[in-house]
């Protein structure tokens, strides 16, 4: 056991596992682990526990589910565990009394190379504005969102075809071993504290929450627009369209596209159906749709969808 650093984790989905499971592996002291309390969610309105609440029970660390990160009974079980290093992944944002209350500080690992793409959903915003690399960074808290003293990062690369659950993934993996390489370095007292003042270059590239207004697919924007858009928010939320039929409007979410660039005449959003493949006319050519989902049923490849879909009476697309 490493008995320098008393931990407190705060974490909430899947992609708070691992780190949290990369510190348990290497015998740190998490004396407590945050995360969101049980929500009622499917159709029964069953409790549902987080991702990070049940790893951390089936390791037996002590969690913690406060519906109030400034209520006095949570204040005081933090102080009363003596916490001198909090670590934060993939939680809400804390108040000051919370992350100003260990000795050496609290840490939050983000999801992409600050100080670019500061906020909520920095995976999909870099996927939907065709970056080619991205990254993951662990920096102190502060203040101001996503604004603290840098202290380690690391590169991947963004594939042309590569979508945010993918990018999601290796982040993850890649995240884990930058949270301990930075708790190692804590540990022994090595380690930066760049100001991201000194790292801003241009116009700052933010990524605010996305909601379903901005998962709408403008069909009139330009081939790698609407191709990186897709793919930025896939497989969640998930990017969607209006399907105009003769008889009816439908809701169309789109997951996996390829481009094809092709002189055409046919008007924006026109659907073509080829040798059991689907097409939007866009400019320059057309957006193959690979895989979709129509409302109400389940997600599928395009060319089973079909099988059973009348798509001679589908006009457009919008």
């Amino acid at each position: 056991m490493h008995t320098s650093l008393r931990i407190i984790y705060f974490g909430t989905p899947d992609f708070a596992v691992a780190s949290l499971n990369v510190l348990v592996k290497n015998d740190y002291d998490v004396v407590a682990v945050v995360t969101a309390p049980d929500k009622p969610a499917g159709r029964g309105q069953k409790l549902k526990q987080t991702a990070v609440k049940i790893y951390a029970e089936e390791k037996g660390l002590k969690v913690l589910q406060p519906e109030k990160l400034k209520s006095e009974e949570f204040i005081q079980q933090l102080k009363d565990l003596n916490p001198n290093l909090q670590i934060v992944v993939a939680f809400r944002m804390l108040p000051k009394v919370v992350w100003n209350m260990p000795e050496i500080g609290t840490f939050n690992l983000h999801g992409s190379l600050l100080p670019l793409y500061r906020g909520a959903a920095p995976i999909n915003w870099a996927v939907m504005n065709g970056e080619k690399e991205t990254g993951v960074t662990t920096f102190f808290l502060k203040h101001q969102i996503d604004t603290g003293q840098i202290i380690f990062q690391e590169k991947i690369a963004i594939g042309e075809n590569d979508n945010a659950g993918k990018i999601h993934n290796e982040l993850m993996e890649v995240g884990s071993r930058l949270v301990l390489k930075t708790v190692k370095a804590i540990e022994t007292n090595s380690y930066p504290k760049i100001e991201q003042s000194e790292l801003i270059k241009g116009e700052p590239k933010h990524a605010p929450k996305i909601f379903k207004d901005t998962c709408r697919i403008d069909w009139s924007k330009s081939q790698n627009e609407i191709h990186n858009h897709i793919r930025g928010l896939a497989p969640y939320p998930a990017a969607w369209t209006m399907l105009n039929t003769r008889n009816k409007t439908l809701v169309l979410k789109i997951f996996e596209t390829s481009k094809e660039i092709k002189a055409h005449n046919l008007p924006i959003g026109e659907i073509i159906v080829e040798d059991r493949e689907l097409k939007i006319a866009v400019a320059h050519g057309y957006i193959n749709i690979i895989t979709l989902q129509l409302a109400g049923k389940k997600r599928m490849l395009t060319k089973d969808f079909l099988l059973g879909f009348k798509v001679e009476e589908s006009i457009s697309v919008k």
